[in-house]
């Protein structure tokens, strides 16, 4: 089964973090934590700022390593190494998903998230 290699930014603000409606592809619509796939040439930070800066046209700081989330999908295995991130200015636009939103803790649980996305949601509530 083929790998695919991805980052994903838990954008983290006060005691909320922010989530992402996708709007394409085989889940869209579910909720996800943004970012994309890591270029040969590039490092899992890199990545992840270069994909922020595409799809949401922001800046983020990559603050903290969370987890690497190794999940089976049906045509595909997903690694996806997930860094806690800070948003300087505050300010995002939406290139390439529906809708974002920001969650407390208790809100967690009641997202519709990418299958791979469910673990960080839940080692999130543990970094409030």
């Amino acid at each position: 089964m083929k790998t695919i290699n991805v980052v994903a930014a838990i954008i983290k603000s006060g005691d909320e973090v922010l989530a992402t409606q996708r709007g394409y592809g085989d889940l869209v619509d579910k909720w996800e934590f943004p970012g994309g796939k890591v270029e040969p040439d590039e490092t899992p930070e890199e990545a992840l700022k270069r994909e922020i800066k595409e799809e949401m046209n922001a800046d983020i700081e990559v603050d903290e390593y969370l987890t690497t989330v190794e999940y089976d999908y049906p045509t595909f295995h997903l690694s996806m190494k997930c860094y806690i991130c800070s948003l300087p200015d505050g300010k995002f636009e939406l290139l390439e998903h529906h809708n974002a939103k920001w969650l407390h803790k208790d809100e967690l649980d009641s997202m519709d998230w990418c299958p791979a996305d469910v673990e960080v949601a839940e080692k999130m509530k543990s970094k409030f």
